[in-house]
């Protein structure tokens, strides 16, 4: 659902109708709003149906004035963002104000953030915002940043602490947004932006152990695999949390060979310990993966030593 149409769905609320137009006709919600009789045609227009009020009080009613005042006071009621694109950049702009963005706004700039990569860290995947250039300049105003062409990035982000002991290098970003724990437990994280692990070469691990934290699937142990050869001391860490179906979560990343499952979708079977095979070998019989940010990154550590 993009502001167009919630612009409509307020209307409807506030002034009880608004004009049919090809933006609304085309929307998968109204038109389940007409199938439930929530929304009525007449003419050439809609008005509300007996439950709209209803519907529109319990979903839409508190959001409207957070997405109006954001987009009024950042030039942007003139845009059709999705929803989920307008609540990604009030969470942008409440992290910069609040000084919590990870990576921070300096990182940001240090680091010539592509497109893409930014795209990977705070989008569905890396090519999102390819070709949404309202989206990018929207995201370069409200951080004050200018995102760059889709090149390699030679940064890393680490997320440190005061003693670090071990290091792990982690698939996604998400484990570095939550420092708490790892500072505790001196772990040091880093964060290479999924496949771009050219710039490993270059990292200096201190002599400490390192370790990689993934989503279990064709592409995460993929990027495991070339990350060893950057840094053979690499350790793949071991799952805590449960699979899920790779259908059922719309996800992107397919295993290659599943009629063959012990072919282990053409990974390396050498990198891997009895235990590691065993493991792929369930995930691509049962065409199920895990999601490196369900599991728990301290048990997972903890194991990796008994």
């Amino acid at each position: 659902m993009n502001w167009t149409v919630l612009k409509s769905l307020h209307q409807l609320y506030i002034e009880r109708k608004t004009k049919i137009k090809p933006s609304l006709t085309e929307d998968s919600s109204i038109q389940l709003l007409i199938s439930n009789k929530e929304i009525i045609e007449v003419g050439k227009y809609y008005l509300p149906g007996t439950h709209y009020d209803s519907y529109y009080t319990k979903h839409r009613l508190n959001l409207f004035p957070i997405y109006f005042d954001f987009l009024e006071v950042n030039n942007l009621l003139t845009k059709r963002f999705e929803e989920e694109d307008i609540k990604t950049l009030i969470e942008l702009q409440s992290k910069k104000q609040n000084d919590n963005l990870i990576p921070t706004r300096e990182q940001l700039i240090e680091a010539q953030e592509t497109v893409r990569g930014f795209s990977t860290m705070f989008f569905k995947n890396d090519k999102y915002l390819d070709n949404k250039d309202s989206l990018i300049k929207a995201i370069n105003q409200i951080l004050d940043i200018t995102l760059v062409e889709n090149k390699d990035q030679q940064y890393l982000y680490i997320l440190q602490c005061e003693k670090p002991e071990l290091i792990v290098l982690c698939e996604n970003l998400d484990f570095l947004r939550k420092d708490k724990m790892p500072r505790e437990n001196n772990y040091e994280l880093w964060y290479a932006g999924g496949k771009n692990v050219p710039k490993l070469k270059y990292a200096d691990t201190r002599g400490l152990p390192i370790f990689y934290s993934a989503d279990w699937d064709a592409d995460g142990l993929e990027i495991y695999e070339l990350a060893k050869e950057k840094i053979p001391e690499l350790q793949l860490l071991f799952p805590t949390a449960i699979s899920k179906s790779i259908v059922d979560t719309e996800h992107s990343s397919h295993w290659k060979n599943q009629d063959k499952p012990e072919a282990l979708s053409n990974l390396s079977s050498h990198l891997y310990s009895e235990k590691y095979k065993a493991k792929i070998k369930k995930l691509i019989e049962t065409n199920h993966w895990i999601i490196e940010e369900s599991n728990d990154l301290k048990k997972m550590i903890q194991n990796s030593f008994s």
